[in-house]
């Protein structure tokens, strides 16, 4: 079926609502059409835990924000993105604040501020550790609302249709009627998440498999920075525990990792201790486990803070760990590190601007500039929200220039139903695992390479079932999953040093001339 729309936004996090609400005061004729691939609740803003960096008090200054943002990019960050998203931090939490959503407060009535790691002041607004449920709640009750903006859950992007770099919208399939809409429209906005399912252990929600940066990746975008993808140290250890994260606000209100012993360890490899920057962190934990033989750590704050502190601050954690009977009030929480923010992703301005015509990519899925090497915590709300307003405003300004371009209909070829939906778990399964092993924490140059031999086989295999048969949602997250684990693999090659995030056994220091990454199409 052929659909038009002037607005095409795919993607339900806090990036692509919070642009819908824009659009729609700005122009509120202007039709949108908004489309995830679960529900609205399915995405990696529903499980931020943390908050949103934003200075807030008089013992804070927007240029301290700005110096720990860069401390931690670790010499990638593009200065001036950094300066502009940071100093438009407070207008954006204010409306926020305007909106309804309930920042946690103290005794005295003041915005409770966390502090968490590679942070020099508490600025951390926070709803206890829900952050993300709550402000997506907020939105997505706003949203709904609104009449110009039409909602469509279970729809699953494909591909976008682009000619000589310019986008005209998008192939998506209906996931319940197995219909493959052509969507065409004066701008397609991709606020597609992460791409943590990349990896055998993450936070991150099932469909954080990468469709953004693939899509925008086979359309002639630039991608950068992919070898810098974000571990986060603490994620819940259990068999049956499946991607929880287990805040750093917690080590910011004192929880210490220690091992299996009952010894801290943190001391050994960062002067902030407990509050190191993530990839300190990470790497610490990995050293620990690699050295012991140990299976995971422990995150101690049971010892530090009261029982009423604990779960009047950690309610989420709290209730979660609760249920696979670890009382973290009485006991340590047994934890591991995990893929946990995709740092890289399709090169933009701070607008959401590609180098495609009309097609726009905000949040985890673009490379602003403003992480680096290392993403400062609490900051990817922050980003979202400040881009996607200014993604709001150039759409406007363009918005009466464009024009709907329809497209041909999807060709079906000689695809039939699948015979061998084995292929898809068995590919799955091995990516994952290899680009724990290999492309994970630590890496070496030959773990680098079995990755590399191994994705480009697995490739031909995708792309030969991709055209083989009918399109569903696990083959179509499967060829992003894979077009990604190489984008990361390459990248993270092509860096001859350690630096941030990427860490390499065979470059452990700094090159003294170091740039961004940067990939396009062919490879």
């Amino acid at each position: 079926m052929k659909i038009k729309t002037d607005i095409l936004i795919i993607g339900g996090g806090v990036s692509g609502l919070s642009l819908a609400l824009k659009l729609t005061k700005l122009a509120p004729n202007t039709q949108i059409l908004l489309v995830t691939k679960e529900n609205l609740t399915e995405c990696n803003t529903y499980y931020a835990q943390g908050g949103i960096a934003c200075v807030w008090n008089e013992d804070d200054t927007l240029e301290k924000h700005i110096q720990d943002t860069l401390i931690a990019g670790d010499g990638l960050c593009d200065e001036s993105i950094v300066r502009k998203i940071i100093s438009k931090a407070p207008e954006r939490v204010k409306e926020l604040i305007d909106w309804g959503v309930e920042f946690t407060r103290n005794s005295s009535g003041e915005y409770d501020l966390g502090k968490e790691g590679g942070h020099s002041h508490r600025r951390i607004l926070h709803v206890n550790d829900l952050t993300g449920q709550s402000v997506q709640q907020k939105l997505i009750t706003m949203v709904k609302k609104l009449n110009n903006i039409e909602i469509k859950e279970y729809w699953c992007a494909i591909n976008l249709y682009s000619k000589n770099f310019e986008c005209y919208g998008a192939y998506i399939l209906d996931q319940k009627s197995g219909e493959i809409h052509n969507v065409a429209a004066k701008s397609t906005i991709l606020a597609t998440g992460g791409a943590g399912k990349i990896y055998l252990y993450t936070t991150n929600p099932d469909v954080a498999s990468g469709d953004g940066i693939a899509m925008a990746y086979r359309a002639g975008a630039i991608i950068a920075n992919m070898e810098f993808y974000q571990f986060h140290p603490t994620c819940l250890y259990h068999p049956y525990a499946k991607s929880l994260l287990i805040t750093e606000a917690m080590r910011g209100e004192g929880a210490v990792l220690k091992d299996i012993r009952g010894n801290e360890f943190m001391q050994k490899y960062h002067p902030l201790k407990d509050l190191a920057p993530r990839d300190i962190a990470s790497r610490a934990i990995d050293a620990e486990l690699k050295r012991t033989g140990d299976d995971h750590v422990y995150l101690d704050i049971a010892s530090y803070r009261k029982a009423d502190f604990i779960k009047h601050h950690f309610p989420g954690v709290y209730d979660t760990c609760l249920k696979f009977n670890i009382d973290i009030t009485k006991e340590p929480i047994p934890v591991v590190p995990a893929a946990h923010y995709c740092t890289g992703g399709v090169l933009t301005k701070i607008d959401g601007s590609t180098k495609v015509k009309s097609l726009y990519v905000i949040g985890e899925s673009s490379c602003t500039g403003l992480h680096g090497a290392n993403r400062l915590a609490s900051n990817s709300l922050l980003e979202g929200l400040v881009c996607a307003h200014e993604c709001a405003n150039v759409i406007n300004d363009r918005l009466n220039t464009l024009k709907v371009i329809q497209f041909e209909e999807w060709e079906h070829g000689n695809a039939v139903p699948s015979t061998e939906a084995v292929i898809i778990t068995q590919n799955w399964d091995e990516i994952r695992r290899f680009m724990w092993n290999y492309v994970g924490i630590v890496r070496t140059d030959l773990r680098l390479q079995r990755a590399k031999k191994r994705i480009n086989l697995l490739l031909d295999e995708i792309d030969q079932y991709y055209w083989d048969f009918q399109i569903e949602k696990n083959l179509i997250e499967l060829r992003n999953l894979a077009t990604v684990a190489k984008l990361i693999i390459v990248s993270a090659i092509s860096r001859k040093e350690s630096r941030g995030i990427h860490y390499n056994i065979d470059y452990p220091e700094k090159s003294t001339m170091s740039r961004p990454t940067t990939l396009r199409r062919p490879w």
